[in-house]
């Protein structure tokens, strides 16, 4: 395989040639060098018979707050493709491709995939061939092309692309789930190297981006809850804390793949891992973490969850599911008239999210916005860097 780029304003491209080995499931990770900042880099790679072009735009750099620039983050979740001969579900369940050319129009920076990016099927849960099966198919679907090549991608997982519906901790084939997951997503870092996980940390300018794994170390839902319960794990709660701690951007995005701080979900949120969720609320009050947004998907609806907290700026939840799936049109009714829900923002259609990062480095502004599969906004509401600051002491 072939992979030749070239920078904006530049007449010389760059080559270089890479093997796909059939132990690495014949792909392959090219890291393009020679980049810089705020550049513009047409790529092309050649392989096997077939040619695909695109462009990835590199971070924006800026010394000066008044010199920021414009960031746009996309997210979404829950992109489920039928089997011609389905095994789970039906042709009806997956509809709506069109919704990864809408995200493309776009034109984001980056495009955040928050779990449930495929589905293993029920017979591929125990079979590592049939996993790698899973990824190759999904990853060659045609709908999906134009929005690999048009901007960057970094990834989670949530229960359908780790392993069964639900799983936790003891899915005996984690370890081949996560090799494939490492093969298929560029992200970053990938855990720690002796924490392994889909866990880890992306920068998009002046925005910090938490990428959780809510699987690996994941104690069974139906588990008494006590101090041992844990949706993270105790190594990967130690590392968000210290991160955050670190951080110093004015928007933290935390991704995760269920639900955080939806007091009413029946299903797989926070809220059913109660001392670790209570724990965690305290924390963030008690180190004063300011900039946190939480981004969340599974829910195949989506909503804007705004909780309160008395002496510190309210805590922000964006849902952002489906992408393909079959939306879900009938929560619990307590769910949908919670007073924890924005007014106007609970979608029960396909939809992805958008946040806008705009204005000067020292007031920055946050729109979140929420789009159908054919790129029509359904709702928008604006956060700005001051509002999610503790008031002075």
């Amino acid at each position: 395989m072939e992979v030749s780029w070239r920078l904006d304003g530049e007449t010389q491209d760059t080559r270089a040639k890479f093997d796909a080995r059939a132990e690495n499931a014949n792909v392959v990770v090219a890291r393009l060098t020679g980049l810089l900042p705020g550049k513009n880099v047409a790529y092309l790679v050649i392989g096997d018979n077939d040619r695909r072009e695109g462009t990835l735009r590199t971070q924006p750099y800026w010394s000066k707050a008044e010199d920021a620039r414009d960031i746009t983050i996309a997210f979404g979740s829950c992109f489920f493709l039928a089997d011609s001969n389905p095994l789970w579900g039906s042709q009806s369940y997956a509809s709506g491709f069109e919704i990864f050319d809408a995200i493309a129009t776009k034109k984001p920076d980056v495009m955040v995939w928050m779990g449930d990016n495929l589905y293993y099927q029920t017979p591929d849960e125990l079979d590592p061939s049939m996993m790698a099966f899973r990824y190759r198919r999904q990853r060659t679907f045609g709908p999906l092309q134009n929005l690999l090549t048009a901007t960057s991608q970094i990834a989670i997982w949530d229960d359908h692309d780790y392993g069964p519906n639900d799983a936790d901790l003891s899915y005996v084939m984690k370890g081949e789930s996560l090799k494939l997951f490492k093969q298929y997503w560029a992200n970053p870092s990938f855990g720690l190297p002796e924490v392994p996980g889909v866990f880890g940390y992306a920068r998009m300018s002046d925005v910090d981006i938490f990428l959780l794994d809510d699987r690996y170390y994941r104690s069974a839902n139906g588990l008494l809850d006590g101090p041992d319960k844990t949706m993270w794990g105790n190594a990967q709660l130690t590392w968000l804390k210290n991160a955050l701690v670190y951080s110093n951007a004015p928007l933290k995005l935390i991704v995760n793949g269920t639900q955080m701080w939806n007091r009413f979900n029946h299903f797989e949120g926070f809220n059913r891992y109660v001392t670790e969720q209570k724990a965690f609320a305290a924390w963030l009050l008690d180190q004063r973490i300011e900039g946190v947004v939480f981004l969340t998907g599974d829910r195949h609806f989506s909503e804007l969850i705004k909780i309160e907290r008395p002496g510190a700026y309210p805590l922000y939840e964006f849902t952002s599911s489906p992408l393909t799936s079959s939306p879900w049109t009938n929560p619990p009714m307590e769910e949908q008239t919670s007073p924890d829900i924005v007014p106007g923002t609970l979608v029960f259609k396909r939809q992805f999210g958008l946040i806008r990062v705009t204005g000067p480095g020292n007031d920055r502004r946050f729109a979140l916005e929420s789009y159908d599969q054919k790129g029509v906004l359904q709702w928008r509401q604006e956060i700005r860097a001051s509002d999610l600051k503790f008031p002075k002491k």
